[in-house]
């Protein structure tokens, strides 16, 4: 347990009775093994539950399902930081231990384990592996491949799995079918965490370069393996009929489909019109004002393609054109406010969206763990923060609230408000251009990638109101593959980044926000941000027993990132929009989550 650790704890004024050497190294407490576990209570299914409740289990097997996707792919090792591999890789062809509920805030149940343990402090975790779980080639799934998967993916894997497993201070086989993983420090989600992580066979890699992108598909023991792909092009995964889940209850309505089938497309105007002549059978639509107009074509107007709209009460997470605070030009945040308030979003939204989406206006609005972030922080929220007071940005604690633009595309009295505080920075108009007293320019280049069409015209609209105060924007568009390099060693000035959230954050707003991330190369800390207090609230939340106080630290973290002006936040959605062939179904009872992982393809059925 490193020494920061105890004094953000201070600081926070936790007490070190949190985490006394009696709890953490007294000897396990007396458990029992579970068929699942949530992050805060119990489990909301009983031992014999029948199926996910957004599942039908009278679903009918068989079909296929084609979708498509913007960019390319150039691997097939989804676990590593380099090259750029199907997403479908991991989530339909490897399984985990354990399996989230999306019907619930964050709570697994078992699946290639058919129990977990772990004492009230979890300082420790066990699983037992479900007898008969099968990898693809029919080889078992064993407590060795486990060890070795969890310890290659800590080691050698992408950084997102490295900060779990830097927090086991051993891990051993204790039976047949189990395995322990001690813990070194309090963070009450690490055992879902690893019940997360995938399992790969270990016979597979021996021999075998772990860190080197490879087009070898990896053997898993999910419901799917690869069939056919051509890179860049299209993979298909096609259902294994050997799969030992079949007849898991977890599993029963999920997985119904013989193939899903994945076309790959250079930008979204070919992606939509593929979807329009019906070579794919789905396409998810992110513009409401697209969706309001452009699905008047033949197959809409004949039933033959359904428009579905999925409500959700998930966060809006963030989504705009991020800061990189490591570039000195946006190390002061009188600059980021400035360029924030240049952003006219009412413009932006009417042009893009006819004003039918609301702006991010905090990290995890529409939910309850948004708090009230555009007035002063109270109660635990603002004992939370007050031992951070002197580090803070304005209004933290006092209040913040996004600038308010105007349709029409005037927007004089938040330009004018930018001149004074870029003036109060050091910034003045020399010859018509912003500069410093160096006489350097304020001048910056926005990355994209190639088909972000909506991006792409917000970006210039954008880039002409900055010329109206003087500094010098340009659009950079490149491939998904030099947008993923550039991005991973944060070689950027300014690019579009979205964070999706849960209602469970936990362990990975490190990797989003943590000081961690500002020089470790691929992290998801875009921004560069490196606060004592986002630190420290994230350790809260980890540590904390009670939902009351878990929910506090989340609200007061989103004040200091919202507060930070890492983002020129742009808008959110409070439903999915789906258009699909009248053939491709789903149930009526939808996850908490709405059309969120776990959705489509997992629960929909194929039915003439």
């Amino acid at each position: 347990m490193n020494r920061d650790y105890f004094a953000n704890l201070q600081r926070l004024g936790l007490g070190l009775a949190l985490i006394s050497a009696s709890v953490l190294w007294g000897g396990f407490a007396s458990a029992e093994p579970t068929h699942g576990i949530a992050m805060y209570g119990e489990p909301a299914l009983p031992q014999d539950f029948v199926s996910l409740p957004y599942a039908n289990p009278d679903a009918p097997k068989g079909g296929r399902i084609v979708l498509g996707e913007n960019g390319g792919f150039d691997s097939m090792n989804p676990f590593i930081l380099k090259g750029q591999a199907p997403r479908g890789v991991s989530l339909y062809t490897t399984e985990t231990l354990l399996g989230r509920s999306y019907d619930e805030p964050f709570t697994l149940y078992g699946i290639l384990a058919e129990s977990v343990e772990t004492d009230e402090a979890r300082t420790y975790v066990e699983f037992t592996l479900r007898d008969g779980t099968r990898f693809s080639d029919g080889s078992p799934v064993t407590v060795e491949d486990v060890l070795w998967s969890f310890e290659t993916l800590g080691t050698l894997g992408a950084p997102r799995y490295a900060k779990a497993y830097a927090l086991v201070s051993k891990a051993e086989q204790v039976g047949d079918r189990k395995v322990r993983f001690t813990f070194s420090e309090i963070n009450r989600e690490l055992p879902l965490l690893l019940g997360l992580r995938p399992i790969l066979q270990k016979a597979q890699w021996q021999g075998k370069d772990f860190e080197a992108t490879t087009m070898e598909p990896p053997i898993g023991s999910g419901p799917y393996v690869v069939d056919k792909f051509e890179a860049g092009r299209f993979v298909s995964y096609k259902k294994n009929p050997d799969w030992w889940g079949k007849d898991l209850p977890f599993y029963r309505g999920q997985h119904n489909l013989d193939e899903i089938r994945v076309e790959y497309f250079g930008n979204a105007d070919v992606h939509f019109e593929a979807f329009k002549a019906g070579d794919l059978t789905s396409y998810r639509e992110t513009n409401p004002a697209k969706w309001l107009v452009n699905y008047n074509f033949p197959s809409v107007s004949s039933g033959d393609v359904v428009k579905s709209e999925i409500p959700h009460h998930r966060p809006s997470g963030i989504d705009g054109f991020v800061f990189n605070t490591r570039k000195p030009i946006f190390a002061d945040w009188r600059v980021r406010e400035a360029l924030i308030d240049v952003f006219n979003f009412e413009q932006v939204n009417q042009t893009l969206n006819g004003s039918a989406v609301p702006r991010i206006t905090s990290y995890y609005g529409n939910s309850d763990l948004a708090g009230d972030v555009a007035n002063p922080a109270q109660d635990k929220v603002l004992a939370l923060l007050e031992p951070f007071k002197a580090d803070l940005p304005p209004g933290a604690l006092e209040g913040y609230a996004l600038p308010v633009g105007n349709a029409s595309g005037a927007n004089r009295a938040n330009l004018r408000k930018a001149n004074k505080l870029l003036e109060e920075a050091g910034w003045t108009v020399q010859d018509g251009v912003l500069k410093n007293a160096a006489g350097e320019p304020l001048a910056f280049e926005i990355l994209l990638t190639n088909g972000a069409d909506d991006y792409i015209a917000a970006a210039n609209i954008y880039i002409e109101a900055l010329k109206q105060i003087g500094v010098q924007a340009k659009l950079t568009t490149v491939d998904q593959a030099q947008f993923t390099e550039r991005t991973n060693l944060y070689d950027f000035d300014m690019t579009q980044q979205i964070v999706a959230l849960s209602l469970s954050p936990g362990t990975e707003q490190l990797q989003y926000w943590g000081s961690v991330g500002v020089t470790q190369p691929g992290s998801r800390n875009w921004a560069g941000i490196n606060s004592g207090a986002v630190d420290a609230l994230v350790q809260v939340m980890l540590s904390s027993k009670d939902r009351t106080d878990f929910v506090a630290a989340v609200q007061a973290l989103d004040r200091v990132l919202t507060t930070g002006r890492y983002f020129v936040p742009v808008w959110y959605s409070d439903i999915g929009r789906i258009a699909h062939a009248k053939q491709l179904h789903f149930p009526q009872k939808l996850p908490i989550y709405g059309d969120w992982p776990g959705f489509q393809p997992e629960v929909w059925w194929y039915q003439e």
